[in-house]
């Protein structure tokens, strides 16, 4: 892990300076020129900021191209979407990249360079893919928003009456929150709940802070918490007086939180620090946006913010700026031709293209942001539950076969539709509960496939536990079928568990339980790429082996060619 860190790197535009704490008069003294670590031509200009992850950087590029870099910069791959692509590329932290064609095609290439899959959306992307804690999809299109699974399974759409004012952002709860053109505040939970507020005028950001509240900022420097989505279903007249909140010294451009603590980066350059408990303004300081202005410069429009355990840092598309918590100036950096607003890395690092079609990387700071990683990278920050049956709707598990089946149709017809939505949980209780169960071999062998479909991560465990503990063939097979549908194993369990399965003296010898572990195999690897392949290919090598089954033999050939 520590050298996935130190090998990371950051793509700055050439020749930044870097200043010191010091501000404008303590330039000449504080002045600090780096030479890129590596440089890179584009052949085009950068349409969103470069995303970091899998130990390597992906850029989108105005001809339709994603590229990857290792990070030391060597080219890793070229993807060509074969047509234009919107300006928003998200990548996943198991490495996937998701973007769309301006013709509304969705497309899922994985940290290869190789397309998993593509999907026909009503219309291109609007803004950047979310991705939830069990890597399910938030894609927000005009109007529009769809789940997606990692495998690229519709789960539930919501359409809306206006566009987006603010673009949709990962909430505490591991829900969306976003505002709309007409005002509206819009809630959308993991499951499609959807909940809005309409406000009497339009926020120019909207935070998540403590006790999953949401916090709207407005352009007069006005700040204001609009409760969580419970709260909204109790009447204006009813709800208690809000608390008086200090008022920022002028609109923000971005902002971020921690806790009960917000860091704002205002319209003239000034960032400051506000405390919601203690309801005033903490400290102020001047950003590399306000160095600019001071200098008779005019700033590009737009900002983003990072507020992490390391600090508070804001990168717009003419230069960045790091504070301590205090409010020290660390240091800011001026851009000069940027195509887009700069990412600052978790390890220290500012990624930037330019309109040069040129990609740089310098390193800023030394400190490394401290996460907690499992195979694929940083954990998901939470659970939505679906790793196991809740409890509320256990009693409600029927016994008849004739129930069982209609219910099994139900939720089949609904999965096809691609509207699980808000019955997400119930239904993947009621799957779990019949795969588990002495219902007929077929009502078992249908749950566990539609739990692949409705393919959470979180259920991984629940399936290779089926998978040990079950003797009959065709439900271990749908075991091992619906974790390879899912596609996602970040955490490694199900590759290993299909290695001890393959090598272990005395393990399963049933071709058709031997073939589905190939299969899922492949489909793993392909996803995930090198964090499993090695552990997979040792799979595939095992099953190929001409003393098997030649069904198992062929798919293990078959899958093993795929991964090359």
């Amino acid at each position: 892990m520590y050298q996935f860190l130190k090998n990371c790197v950051f793509l700055f535009f050439a020749s930044v300076p870097v200043f010191s704490q010091s501000g404008t008069a303590g330039r000449e003294q504080g002045f600090i020129t780096n030479e890129p670590f590596w440089r890179q031509a584009l052949g085009g200009s950068v349409l969103s900021l470069p995303h970091s992850q899998a130990q390597s950087a992906v850029v989108a590029l105005d001809g339709g191209n994603i590229k990857a870099f290792s990070t030391d910069g060597k080219p890793l791959w070229n993807y060509s979407a074969r047509g234009r692509i919107s300006p928003f590329v998200t990548r996943s932290r198991e490495g996937t990249s998701y973007f769309s064609r301006t013709n509304g095609i969705f497309i899922a290439v994985n940290r290869a360079g190789r397309e998993l899959w593509r999907r026909n959306l009503d219309s291109p992307l609007c803004e950047g893919v979310i991705t939830g804690w069990d890597s399910r999809l938030f894609v927000p299109t005009e109007k529009k928003i769809s789940c997606y699974t990692a495998s690229g399974n519709l789960l539930w759409s919501r359409t809306f009456d206006s566009p987006f004012s603010l673009a949709p952002k990962l909430d505490n709860s591991g829900g969306i929150i976003f505002t709309l053109e007409n005002n509206e505040v819009c809630c959308i939970d993991p499951f499609g709940n959807t909940y809005k507020r309409a406000l009497s005028k339009k926020p120019v950001v909207l935070l998540s802070i403590d006790q999953q509240q949401i916090l709207a900022l407005y352009s007069d420097g006005n700040m204001e918490i609009i409760g969580t989505f419970e709260d909204w279903f109790i009447s204006v007249q009813s709800r208690a007086p809000s608390t008086p909140l200090p008022r920022l010294p002028s609109g923000p451009l971005a902002a971020a939180s921690r806790g009960n603590n917000v860091a704002a980066v205002l319209n003239d350059g000034r960032i400051v620090m506000a405390s919601l408990d203690e309801k005033k303004i903490l400290w102020s300081g001047d950003s590399h946006i306000r160095e600019l202005i001071k200098n008779g410069g005019r700033p590009e429009p737009g900002a983003e913010m990072i507020f992490d355990e390391r600090g508070i840092y804001v990168m717009s598309k003419n230069g960045a700026a790091g504070f301590s918590h205090n409010g020290r100036r660390l240091w800011f950096t001026f851009l000069q031709n940027a195509a887009a607003i700069p990412a600052f890395g978790n390890d220290g690092v500012l990624y930037s293209g330019g309109k040069d079609w040129i990609l740089y990387a310098y390193k800023i700071e030394d400190r490394i942001l401290p996460e907690k990683f499992g195979i694929y990278g940083p954990l998901p920050g939470g659970s939505y539950g679906t790793g196991g049956p809740q409890s509320i709707y256990m009693p409600e598990f029927p016994f008849f076969e004739y129930e069982i089946k209609n219910k099994l149709e139900q939720i089949g017809s609904a999965i096809k539709a691609g509207t699980v939505g808000e019955n997400e949980l119930e239904w993947t209780t009621f799957l779990m509960m019949t795969s588990d169960s002495q219902a007929p071999i077929q009502y078992r062998v249908s749950a566990l496939q539609m739990l692949g479909q409705i393919g959470s991560h979180e259920t991984i465990p629940w399936l290779a536990n089926i998978f040990r503990k079950e003797i009959e063939p065709s439900v271990k097979t749908a075991a091992v079928a619906a974790i390879g549908a899912i596609g996602v194993d970040p955490d490694g369990a199900a590759i290993n568990l299909f290695l001890n399965t393959v090598v272990q003296v005395g393990g399963t010898r049933n071709a058709q339980v031997l073939n589905a572990i190939a299969s899922a195999t492949g489909a793993l690897c392909r996803f995930s790429g090198p964090p499993l392949s090695e552990t997979g290919v040792r799979i595939l090598t095992l099953l190929s082996a001409d003393s098997l089954p030649p069904i198992v033999s062929r798919q293990a050939k078959k899958e093993l060619a795929s991964l090359r």
